[in-house]
């Protein structure tokens, strides 16, 4: 009986390692999938589409340059769908390694966790009817009066408030939210990355963006427009991330995006 004890431990010990060295062996990156073109969610497998945990598969910028790092990790990828307001949780409590989601490491955010080197930088813009009023805005200043959200707990609403004599509208969860409510007219538009506007007037042609020359847009830091990997502080990952982002070129990053905004799902 004791032999058989022995042997039962053993076979037990054996199943953890090898359980342990599994979970080791996969990159678990964590994104909302629901802000293409960085991320997006379809029903259908593609070239470039990850399954997600939880069903479905998730495509996107992010996505893409997920793969290129875990490759370079020689480690599976496993995306995590997880609403934009949990992904910091969720990293810290371990749930996932990392969060690849178009997030800027601001000075708030590097309080709580660590970032790597950008994989992206981009600039501001506001989204608005095409029809609208503020189409032909070219200035911070032609948006007095009108009523602008952006994304819950993020710096896009935060900059709502450089707009002189702006109406700040209660911040929304999601992008396809703010279309929804600026399709409605329940507002005159939204803060974007440029690359989310573009998407968003691709699936949607009765919306436009505006961009602004320099000095007459939103003021933002380098680390406000640029986007990160979010790893835990000490993070054992950072630099083997940084020298895989590394190995992406300036162009190619750029080439990944445009093949991003033109495969995204019609529906978004």
């Amino acid at each position: 009986m004791r032999t058989f004890r022995n042997i039962l431990a053993l076979g037990l010990a054996v199943v953890m390692l090898l359980c342990s060295t599994a979970l080791a062996d996969t990159l678990r990156v964590g994104m909302e999938c629901n802000y293409a073109p960085f991320n997006w969610t379809q029903a259908e497998e593609s070239e470039y589409a990850v399954p997600i945990a939880a069903g479905g598969y998730a495509d996107g910028y992010d996505v893409r340059i997920a793969r290129r790092v875990a490759d370079a990790l020689g480690m599976e990828l496993e995306i995590v769908k997880i609403e934009w307001d949990g992904l910091t949780m969720a990293l810290m409590s371990g749930k996932i390694d990392a969060i690849i989601a178009g997030m800027s490491p601001t000075e708030e955010r590097k309080l709580t966790i660590d970032f790597t080197d950008p994989y992206y930088e981009s600039d501001l813009v506001l989204v608005v009817r095409a029809d609208g009023p503020y189409a032909a805005a070219s200035s911070l200043a032609d948006f007095s009066g009108a009523r602008i959200t952006g994304q819950l707990n993020t710096f896009h609403y935060t900059v709502i408030d450089q707009i002189p004599g702006v109406k700040k509208a209660t911040a929304m969860e999601t992008f396809p939210a703010m279309i929804v409510a600026l399709n409605a007219g329940a507002i005159d538009g939204y803060v974007s990355e440029r690359p989310g506007a573009v998407s968003a007037v691709a699936a949607n042609p009765e919306l436009t963006f505006v961009s602004f020359p320099e000095g007459e847009g939103f003021e933002a830091s380098p680390e406000d427009v640029a986007i990160a990997v979010g790893i835990v502080k000490g993070s054992p990952l950072k630099d083997s991330i940084n020298a895989a982002l590394a190995e992406i070129s300036r162009e190619e990053r750029q080439q990944i995006m445009d093949d991003a905004v033109a495969a995204q799902p019609v529906s978004e």
